[in-house]
This record gives C-alpha cells, sequence and structure tokens, in this order.
C-alpha cells in the first residue's frame, strides 16, 4: 500500500480576486492549494509539492490541512494573479499575471511513495509535458489540463490548444477539464461527446466540470452528478476541489460513488468561500440532506 493516496505538484498563487460588486480579496490560491485542502480534509493521506518564493511560508499555508504532508519548493518569484469576475455567478473574469514560478523538474521531485501523482499547475510552462511520463513511470497519472492550455501573454491570460495531447494523453489516468477546455481541445461543446474524445485520444478516465453538473466517462458509460451549492461565494477552486476528492476517492469506491462524494463535496465548498476545511461527516451530511 503506498504511503500516500496522492502527491499533488504545482505552485501556491498569490491572488487578489475583485468580485462583480468591487469587493477585493487577497489570499493564497492556485489547485494545489484547493486540492490539497479537500483531498486531506476528507481523510485523504495527501503530500504536496507545492512552489513559491521565499516569502510564502508554504507549511503554513496549509496548516488546516491536518493530513497533508508539504514538501516544499523555492521559486525566485510566485505565481501572482489578480481575477476581476464580472458576473455574480463568478463563471466570467479576467485574469491578470505579474509573476510566473520557475518551472517544475523532473529531479527536484523527492522520492514520495503515492497511488497517484496529480499535476496541478496554473499556466503552461510551469509542468514541462516531460513531467507526465516521469510522473508514469511512479503512479498513476491525473493531470488538471488548465496547465497544458493557459497561457500568460502580454500580462494576461490567453488559452492555446495543447499541441503534445495525442502524445500525452496516453499516459493519464485522470484527466479533467473544464466545458470551456474540453471545447478548446476537440473542439465540441457536447461535454459528453468531448469526453468520448478524450477518451479516445487515451485517457483512461475523463471528468468534465460544468457549472450545473460534473461528467466522467471511462469509456463504458457517461455519468453525471449536479451540482447543489446554495450560494456560490465559495467558487473559486469549484474544479480543483472536484478532481481532488474525485480521484482519491476513486481509489477504494466505484465511479457514481466517488462522483457523488466528490460532486456533494464541492457543492459544500462551494458555500464558504476559501479552501474547504470541513470534515467528511459535513460532507456525508450534506449528502444525505441534498443527494
Amino acid at each position: 500500500m503506498s504511503r500516500y493516496d496522492s502527491l499533488i505538484i504545482g505552485e501556491v498563487a498569490r491572488d487578489t480576486n475583485v468580485d462583480y460588486d468591487g469587493t477585493t480579496v487577497k489570499a493564497i490560491g492556485g489547485a494545489v492549494y484547493y486540492s490539497g485542502y479537500a483531498a486531506a480534509n476528507i481523510g485523504h493521506k495527501i503530500a504536496v509539492l507545492p512552489k513559491a518564493d521565499p516569502e510564502v511560508d508554504l507549511k503554513e499555508a496549509f496548516a488546516k490541512a491536518p493530513n497533508a504532508t508539504v514538501y516544499p519548493l523555492v521559486s525566485e518569484k510566485s505565481f501572482v494573479t489578480k481575477n476581476v469576475y464580472h458576473t455574480a455567478d463568478r463563471e466570467r473574469r479576467t485574469s491578470t499575471v505579474d509573476s510566473v514560478i520557475t518551472p517544475y523538474r523532473t529531479d527536484e521531485v523527492p522520492q514520495i511513495d503515492a497511488a497517484i501523482w496529480h499535476l496541478a499547475g496554473l499556466v503552461g510552462g510551469d509542468i514541462p509535458n516531460e513531467m507526465i511520463p516521469f510522473a508514469a513511470q511512479h503512479a498513476m497519472v491525473a493531470i488538471d489540463v488548465q496547465c497544458m492550455l493557459r497561457w500568460v501573454e502580454n500580462g494576461g491570460m490567453v488559452y492555446h490548444d495543447w499541441a503534445e495531447k495525442k502524445e500525452m494523453l496516453p499516459y493519464v489516468r485522470f484527466l479533467k477539464t473544464d466545458a470551456a477546455e474540453a471545447e478548446i481541445l476537440t473542439g465540441l461543446t457536447d461535454r459528453a461527446e468531448a469526453a468520448k474524445v478524450l477518451y479516445g485520444w487515451g485517457a483512461k478516465e475523463v471528468l468534465i466540470t460544468h457549472n450545473t453538473e460534473v461528467l466522467v466517462y471511462d469509456g463504458k458509460e457517461i455519468y453525471t452528478c449536479p451540482i447543489k451549492a446554495r450560494n456560490l461565494s465559495g467558487r473559486t477552486g469549484r474544479g480543483d476541489t472536484t478532481f481532488a476528492g474525485y480521484i482519491n476517492e476513486r481509489l477504494t469506491a466505484d465511479i457514481p460513488t466517488a462522483l457523488r462524494t466528490a460532486t456533494a463535496l464541492v457543492s459544500l465548498k462551494m458555500e464558504t468561500p476559501g479552501p474547504f476545511q470541513g470534515t467528511r461527516a459535513d460532507v456525508e451530511a450534506y449528502m444525505k440532506e441534498f443527494f
């Protein structure tokens, strides 16, 4: 049995979030942050390999996720971004980037025994393509495709298709996209059809998030589960929370069970700003009430 359920690799971001009503909040963020809290606080043993500038106390950043063990890496600069949300549902935003991290290298990943390596970068270049086959030598690979599609250009965030997708996806056990990213990758707006294409290119299990539901395809069947959040004050980190919850649950549960748990987890998390700091009992109670 592996020492950890998953190792999450990705930078911690310094975020400034401006809501549609002008409310401004400065906070730590990033996929590794939201993913690490979500998986650890529902009971999974998690290792995180975050990277940031020397002024960021990375161990302190995960202090309220006691099941997460931190292996900090130092970068000359942090990923520093500003997100301006244009609508109350937080589905439309403009992001600007002031700086990015020094890219991850395969030789700086410590010897960590984990069942899953979860690649959770934020923009293209921070987790190079070569990290994917390297990760596949050690564990099942899970990747949030945003780190292959989002690129920093002239201080802004733009999306480009992943040129090496057909070469790299066969290494991937769990692939996560949102609806817009799935369309960029496949050209398809139908999420179920996009998932089938991504599976056909090699990903073994495809998870696509949407503001109404979470969809999973395993090459045999399309599974969906509705999001039931009562408010969206904690919208930031939705996809990270869903994916981390799902892949870690899949180590011991079938797809429908893992999907329901992950969707309940993210529905509950979305009702409170910040990473998930509840417990598994909170998620189970939420499932009983709403699912």
